[in-house]
C-alpha cells in the first residue's frame, strides 16, 4: 500500500480526492498540506499544517508513492497578482523539485482548460507555465489534468456568479457536440475520481487529460 499527498485539500477537487483516498484500500497513509487544521479525522490521515512560503522546511515530509497539487486561488480571494503566482505556480513548482529529490514516483497536478503560455489572459497564461515549468523538472510521471467549468458543492458562500454560470452549462452543454465536447461542465468528482485511477496505474511519461477525456 501506498502514501499520498495532497497539496490543496481544502479545496473543491482536494477535498473530494481527500474522501476518495481515505476509502481506497491501495494508501495507507494520506499527508495534507493545509495552512490551517480541517475538520476530519482519521485513521490513515495527517495533517501538516505549513506555511507554504516556507515549503522547503517541510520537505522532509513530501514523499511517497503520489504528490497530488489542487492548489488554486480565484482574483476574488487573492486579489494580488504576485500572490496569485505563488499558490499557482510557484508552490506547485517547488513541491515537483521536492518530489523529484525525495523520489516520489507520481505527481498530479490540477490545471485548467485552454492553458497556455502564449494566451493573452492572466489565468490561462499562467495555467501555461507552470505545466510548461513543471514538466521541465524531469519527473517520473507527470498527469496533467485540464478540466472545463467545474461543478461541485463548494464551501464558500456567496459564489453567485458560479451558481448562474452552472445553471447556463446545464443547458449549453447537450450543444456542445463533437470537438466541443471538451468545454462541457465537469464535476469535480469525476476528476478527482480520475486522478486516483491514473494514481493507480504503473507508467512513465508526461500526460495531459484534457476535459472529455477525463470524463
Amino acid at each position: 500500500m501506498a502514501k499520498a499527498i495532497i497539496a490543496g485539500a481544502s479545496g473543491l477537487i482536494g477535498g473530494l480526492l481527500l474522501e476518495i483516498l481515505l476509502q481506497s484500500s491501495e494508501y495507507k497513509e494520506v499527508v495534507i498540506l493545509v495552512r490551517k487544521e480541517l475538520p476530519i479525522t482519521h485513521q490513515k490521515l495527517k495533517q501538516l499544517v505549513i506555511d507554504f512560503d516556507k515549503l522547503e522546511d517541510y520537505a522532509a515530509e513530501i514523499n511517497g508513492q503520489a504528490v497530488f497539487c489542487c492548489l488554486g486561488t480565484t482574483r476574488k480571494k487573492t486579489p494580488d497578482l504576485s500572490a496569485y503566482r505563488k499558490i499557482d505556480h510557484d508552490y506547485p513548482l517547488l513541491m515537483a523539485r521536492i518530489a523529484l529529490r525525495n523520489g516520489i514516483q507520481q505527481y498530479h497536478l490540477v490545471s485548467a482548460l485552454g492553458a497556455d503560455v502564449g494566451s493573452s489572459t492572466f489565468y490561462m497564461k499562467l495555467k501555461g507555465e507552470v505545466e510548461d515549468d513543471i514538466t521541465k523538472v524531469g519527473l517520473k510521471c507527470l498527469h496533467i489534468y485540464r478540466p472545463s467549468f467545474l461543478t461541485g458543492h463548494r464551501t464558500e458562500k456567496n459564489r453567485v456568479e458560479e451558481k448562474i454560470v452552472t445553471i447556463l452549462f446545464k443547458l449549453i452543454d447537450p450543444l456542445l457536440l463533437g470537438g466541443l465536447k471538451k468545454y462541457r461542465s465537469i464535476p469535480a468528482k469525476t476528476v478527482a475520481m480520475a486522478m486516483y485511477k491514473q494514481s493507480l496505474i504503473k507508467q512513465e511519461g508526461v500526460f495531459i487529460h484534457l476535459s472529455d477525456q477525463i470524463k
